[in-house]
Parts: C-alpha cells; sequence; structure tokens
C-alpha cells in the first residue's frame, strides 16, 4: 500500500510547485448519485480527487495549501461512527486517514465550514474546478462571504479564482509505471470478456447474452463495473454509433459489433471488435472489415514521441476513403472527397481520444491552436470505422446495414508504441477460425 500513496504524495507535490504563490486548491469528492427514489448508483470517487488522495469515500474535501508551515496538505472526511458503519461499511476516519494516505492533517467533514475560511483567508488565489458541480459552487462562495464579512477587522479574501483543472489534467495525462500496469490489467480483463462474447455468440440470441459474457468475465476478474455503458450491436444496430439498447436478436446475416471495457483500479479499458454471428464474413462483409483493419494498423504503425496527434487520424481517413472508391461505394477523387469531407458519411468520428481514468481522459488535444505531439507516457484508442446506414439509397442494397469498428488501447512508447489491448481475435483468419474453434 505504502508504495501507491507515495506516488499520490508525489503528484501532489508535483501539482503544489506549479500553482501561483500563496494560492490553495480545493477538490470535493463525487457526491452519491440516485438512480431511483432511495437507491443509489455504484459509488465512484471523482478521478481528480483520486488521483491526489487514493481515497474512495464519499463526503470528503481536500486542500492543498503551498507553503503553509502547519502543513500543506488537509483532508476532511467522514469521523468513525459505529452505528453509520453497521450499515454502510467501515471508515476511515481522520486519524487513519492522515497516516495511511500520508497527508499533513485531516479533520472531521462536519468540521469543514469552521475551519476553511481559516485556511482560504489571506491567499490570493483559490484554484478549483468551477461550474461543475453546483453544490460545490455554493459552499465556495458562502466561505468566501464568511471571509469578507470579516474585511473590515482584517480579513484577507482571495482576489482571484483559478481553474484548477489544466494544470491537473496535464499531469494526469502522461501515464506513470503504475498507472500502466493497472490499465494493462484492466485491458486483460476486458480482452477477456471480448473472447467469451465472441466465443458465445450463435444467431437466436439477444444481444444482453453477449452483454452478459462480458460482464461475467470483468466482474470475475476483480472489476467492479464497465468503464462505460457496453454496445453490443448486431446488424444494422452497428451503424448507431452509441447503441445501448442490447436488446435485438443476433440474425445468421449479421455481424455483431462489441465495444466494451471494463475499469480496474480507478482505470478504463476502451475496445471494439466486429465479427460475424455465424462465424464467417462475406464477401461484403469482408471488404468493409478489411479497409477498417488496414486503417487501424496503420494509424497505430504512426504512433510514437514526435508525431502530432492528428496524424494516425489523417492515416485512418486516406485508407478508408480510398478503399470505398475502390469499391465503388464512393465516387470521385479520394483527395477531393477527403477536402469536401464527403467521408463523413461513412467515418463520422475522429480515431481516438485519451483514455485513463476517465474512458474519454484528461488532457488538451492543442497547444496553441496546434495539435499536440505524442508523448511517452500518453494512452490513447485507436478505432477507425465505416458505418453504410441501412437507409442510406446512394450505396448498392448489398453494402448497406453493415458497421464495423476496430479499437484498441495504445501506449506511447520511449521508441514507439505498445498495445495495451493485445490478444483478441483481429485479422478475418483469426476470428473466423477462433469461431470455429468454439462449440456452441
Amino acid at each position: 500500500m505504502g508504495s501507491k500513496y507515495r506516488e499520490i504524495k508525489l503528484r501532489r507535490k508535483k501539482l503544489m510547485a506549479q500553482m501561483e504563490p500563496n494560492s490553495i486548491a480545493l477538490l470535493a469528492a463525487a457526491p452519491p448519485r440516485v438512480r431511483n427514489s432511495d437507491a443509489e448508483y455504484l459509488y465512484r470517487q471523482n478521478s481528480d480527487f483520486h488521483y491526489l488522495t487514493g481515497f474512495t469515500e464519499e463526503k470528503a474535501l481536500l486542500a492543498l495549501i503551498p507553503g503553509r508551515k502547519q502543513g500543506e496538505v488537509v483532508l476532511f472526511c467522514q469521523q468513525k461512527d459505529k452505528a453509520k458503519e453497521l450499515w454502510h461499511g467501515t471508515l476511515m476516519g481522520p486519524d487513519v486517514a492522515r497516516k495511511e494516505l500520508e497527508i499533513d492533517d485531516a479533520f472531521p467533514v462536519d468540521d469543514m465550514d469552521d475551519i476553511l475560511p481559516g485556511l482560504i483567508e489571506g491567499r490570493d488565489r483559490v484554484y478549483y474546478s468551477m461550474g461543475k458541480d453546483d453544490r460545490f459552487d455554493n459552499q465556495v462562495m458562502n466561505w468566501l462571504k464568511v471571509i469578507r464579512s470579516k474585511a473590515k477587522i482584517g480579513a484577507h479574501p482571495p482576489g482571484e479564482f483559478l481553474m484548477l483543472d489544466h494544470l491537473l489534467h496535464e499531469l494526469r495525462l502522461i501515464k506513470s509505471t503504475n498507472e500502466i500496469k493497472l490499465m494493462q490489467q484492466a485491458a486483460k480483463i476486458s480482452a477477456e470478456g471480448h473472447k467469451r462474447a465472441m466465443a458465445y455468440c450463435r444467431p437466436g440470441i439477444r444481444e444482453y447474452e453477449l452483454e452478459a459474457e462480458l460482464l461475467h468475465a470483468f466482474t470475475r476478474n476483480g472489476s467492479r463495473a464497465p468503464a462505460y455503458t457496453s454496445i453490443v450491436a448486431t446488424g444494422d444496430n452497428a451503424c448507431i454509433l452509441h447503441y445501448i439498447e442490447n436488446d435485438s436478436e443476433v440474425k445468421a446475416g449479421d455481424l455483431v459489433l462489441i465495444d466494451a471495457g471494463c475499469e480496474y483500479g480507478h482505470y478504463a479499458s476502451d475496445i471494439t471488435r466486429t465479427f460475424p454471428a455465424n462465424g464467417k464474413f462475406s464477401p461484403e462483409q469482408k471488404a468493409i472489415y478489411n479497409i477498417v483493419l488496414k486503417a487501424q494498423l496503420a494509424a497505430i504503425e504512426a504512433i510514437r514521441p514526435g508525431v502530432p496527434w492528428d496524424e494516425p487520424h489523417n492515416i485512418s481517413v486516406k485508407i478508408i476513403t480510398q478503399g470505398l472508391v475502390r469499391l465503388g461505394i464512393m465516387n470521385g477523387r479520394p483527395s477531393q472527397l477527403i477536402k469536401s469531407e464527403a467521408y463523413k458519411d461513412f467515418y463520422m468520428h475522429r480515431i481516438g481520444h485519451w483514455i485513463g481514468m476517465d474512458v474519454h481522459d484528461v488532457g488538451d488535444y492543442k497547444i496553441d491552436d496546434d495539435w499536440r505531439l505524442l508523448e511517452p507516457g500518453m494512452v490513447t484508442t485507436v478505432e477507425p470505422g465505416i458505418y453504410i446506414s441501412p437507409s442510406n439509397k446512394k450505396v448498392p442494397k448489398k453494402w448497406r446495414g453493415i458497421g464495423v469498428r476496430i479499437e484498441d488501447d495504445v501506449l506511447i512508447t520511449r521508441n514507439g508504441n505498445k498495445v495495451l489491448s493485445a490478444g483478441i481475435p483481429k485479422t478475418i483468419q483469426e476470428i473466423e477460425s477462433f469461431m470455429a474453434q468454439t462449440v456452441h
């Protein structure tokens, strides 16, 4: 446990070193979310808060106060309470939190309104994530009012509010060795789920039966939840980018697109595979699939330090456009079709996004209006796709309703890249041979 909290302590130090002089940063734990009536969703800590504390309980607040002699890191959390713990489980309490989390001071969260105005008073600047949580915005304003009410007797309210997000999210963008291990494990568990679903698939079942195979693999390997709502889309449904109903029947000629990944230790994975329901691609499905696979492999090949963020995307656009022209699905010169963005009828999203504690992770994609350069420790998804709408009358009928996406999680390394989500059948031959071996 110690090494985990030592790394987190170092993150706080790095963040405080970048804060303006005489400032304070405030971060609140995630509030519990009500699902319906008095039933709550499974609690999940705010990623920024977890990144800087490793603390998983609700009703908590972190204050970072660089240069404060009595201690720079102060946590407010729930007190030990036998009656409450009988119903809801063990609470760490301020005394244990101080030692275990390696912080300077911890107080009961019920004392926050008495103590925090004194911590803020005399600081010139307050960093926090404004506008994300109305309740927390109001709390901060109330503490400010308390300080202002004492201005006549010499209290010094802060004069400036700054967004904490940019400083903190740039730190989160570059993953440490320990973070990469957790992401590798999330991807490994997810890969097992994808293989289970692929092996179980056959015409006549429902999409949610495949989802059940994914969830089984996730949970039995230590993941408490998917990183996002799983997409299990058969046939025409695969042309709906964020399809989540997952209740249609899988039919013999269908392609099945599964976009699913688990969360492990607060880190996400995000993987997509597309395969034939009956284990054999039709000629049309094969043709589309091979274009997407070629685009994905070429984009991954291009990923290395110093490459602009958009280069892998541009490579995928070129390959997909050329492929669709070659099949007669698009007409014209590829360069012109790319310029006019005509390809967006079939490939309407970018090739990927940062991934980390959040599935669509934090970090800027541009710096001063220029695409940023890839650096070791960044992790991105690579997920090109072709989606031919069943209602697209401009395309011959044999192509309509085919949706293909192939997605992996890719770490930028010092010398190039590493695919974290390896080990799931991906070529046509691998998929058909894997599905032929599975007994239904």
